[in-house]
């Protein structure tokens, strides 16, 4: 491996670079952005029981608020149920905004590199016929050995980019697709709460 990375020249630096950037990023957005955390459903039951049984304080306000994302935009509203319908919308879409900042972390680096890596493997591609034209322009096409490395750099270099690229960006669609998914469903669950607190709405019983 090490012997192929050093065939593909200095650009290969970078690309292994943004490949390890890749996989962390990958690999922790895939530990975050489980529904049992963003979203875990004892949480809504729970909190639907402590409505009904009217058991609901500001000690278990802040048990719901630290269980989860959601349960610190559900816990963002009551706070400010009393002041009214709309005082209590602004304060879930407050706390909406930055969960749904936290859940895009990581997502624009690993965008970047989606579509940098490809560029770095086609600037290895143009530098590695920069010197198989150079070492023709030198010593002719006689020279088979010479020729050959400078396509295996520049061969190597694109096929390095792409292998990188390619999952990145499959990976940033997922997550994108992911978020957008966690959203609703967050999104769902203020709605039911802002009209079951304001009396619009009876609270499920399955759910209670």
């Amino acid at each position: 491996m090490f012997e192929l990375l050093k065939a593909g020249g200095i650009l290969m630096v970078p690309i292994v670079a943004c490949s390890i950037l890749a996989l962390a990023i990958i690999l922790e957005r895939f530990w975050t952005l489980r529904e049992s955390r963003i979203a875990p459903e004892h949480t809504i039951n729970e909190l639907w029981r402590w409505i009904k049984k009217k058991e609901l304080n500001s000690k278990k306000l802040k048990v719901l608020q630290g269980s989860s994302p959601l349960g610190r935009i559900l816990a963002g509203g009551l706070m400010n149920a009393k002041h009214g319908r709309e005082i209590m919308k602004e304060s879930i879409e407050h706390e909406a905004s930055q969960v749904i900042h936290e859940l895009e972390r990581f997502l624009n680096p690993l965008g970047t590199v989606a579509t940098i890596t490809p560029l770095l493997g086609l600037l290895g591609t143009v530098i590695g016929m920069i010197k198989v034209f150079a070492e023709i322009q030198v010593a002719g096409v006689g020279n088979a050995g010479n020729l050959a490395g400078g396509i295996s750099e520049a061969l190597i270099t694109t096929a390095a980019g792409l292998s990188v690229a390619i999952p990145a960006l499959i990976c940033h669609r997922y997550f994108i697709r992911r978020v957008d998914a966690l959203v609703v469903n967050m999104e769902q669950e203020a709605i039911k709460l802002v009209e079951v607190v304001h009396g619009d709405r009876e609270i499920d019983v399955e759910g209670a």
